[in-house]
């Protein structure tokens, strides 16, 4: 990114670099920052939206859906005009009116394994955003083989569930060591069991902090707990658990 000093940007970012915890450092590790968010819906759209409103340097995006009806109470990167388009086209054109400098590769395919371990390693920060346990457990099994940062969220009905992983650091649990098991994906399945647009967003949004406390070196990142957020009666709880006798991440 060039002129990332520059009296524009600088004016840009002026309320974020004011905090004592940012500053122009702590603005430069968002501008060199790499970032994957897996899933541009519900989840994806808010931490999509924020980071690069937060002047993240190289966003990577996998999806492969077309905006539908339903989505727009809840997905706020779309309108009634992106109805039928891809999102992945959608997000390309949108993201360029909010930052311009920013470095963006679109992958319009489906997370899987053969093309998570060509696409993960080019990136710092994992962001779960999907819909379904299967792939919430190959970005998990990805990043601990590649030593990255993932942020993972899921959500229901007025409930969300936040994890957020360090790979790169020894003794960490990972998502496995949690649930012990592939849950159903009934848990996730907002059209059956509904969701509230704001859930949707509170929790994304709560993930993309996730990921500027990661990228700046903050304390305070939910590791070795898992955040439960219940949106209905505006309650919080963190959840501690460690790793797991015989699990993956016992090798790190």
């Amino acid at each position: 990114m060039k002129n990332l000093l520059s009296k524009r940007t600088l004016n840009k970012y002026s309320r974020q670099i004011i905090l004592k915890d940012v500053g122009i450092i702590g603005q430069k590790k968002i501008f060199n920052s790499k970032i994957l968010v897996v899933g541009a819906g519900g989840l994806g759209s808010p931490v999509i939206d924020l980071l690069v409103r937060a002047g993240v340097g190289f966003l990577g995006v996998i999806e492969n859906d077309k905006v539908e009806y339903s989505n727009l109470h809840r997905q706020t990167l779309y309108d009634y005009s992106d109805v039928g388009k891809y999102k992945s086209d959608v997000i390309k054109k949108k993201i360029k009116l909010i930052n311009d400098k920013i470095k963006l590769k679109i992958f319009r395919e489906r997370a899987k394994d053969k093309n998570l371990s060509k696409i993960l390693p080019k990136f710092d920060i994992i962001v779960d955003g999907t819909d379904n346990f299967p792939t919430k457990f190959l970005l998990n099994k990805y990043s601990l083989k590649y030593r990255k940062k993932l942020v993972i969220g899921a959500i229901s009905k007025f409930d969300g569930h936040i994890f957020s992983f360090d790979f790169s650091q020894k003794k960490i649990p990972c998502l496995n060591c949690f649930y012990q098991g592939m849950p159903s994906d009934e848990i996730l399945n907002c059209e059956a069991e509904g969701i509230l647009g704001p859930t949707a967003n509170v929790i994304g949004a709560l993930q993309a902090n996730e990921v500027l406390k990661l990228i700046l070196g903050l304390n305070g990142i939910i590791k070795n707990n898992i955040l439960i957020v219940d949106l209905l009666n505006l309650t919080s709880r963190k959840v501690y658990f460690k790793k797991r006798k015989n699990c993956l991440c016992k090798k790190l």
